[in-house]
């Protein structure tokens, strides 16, 4: 699924090295060639199901939106 909330990338050497090697989400590894999302919004580095699954909680404007809205009064 793609989102102008986030920028397809392929993993390389260099944003595996200097920036970051894990999904900044679930935290698992993230291997050389696999297809990553960086988070516009939050300033991070997603694997594809964790970016699709941001991606369906999100409008047009990249912000999250919750199904019920939770108020005090």
């Amino acid at each position: 699924m793609s989102s102008a909330c986030f920028v397809t990338q392929e993993a390389t050497a260099e944003i595996l090295l200097r920036v970051t090697n894990v999904c900044a989400e679930c935290y698992d590894d993230i291997e050389k060639g696999d297809t990553i999302h960086y988070d516009m919004q939050n300033y991070r580095y997603l694997c594809m199901s964790c970016q699709e699954r941001l991606c369906a909680l999100m409008n047009e404007n990249c912000e999250l939106v919750e199904d019920e809205i939770v108020a005090l009064f």
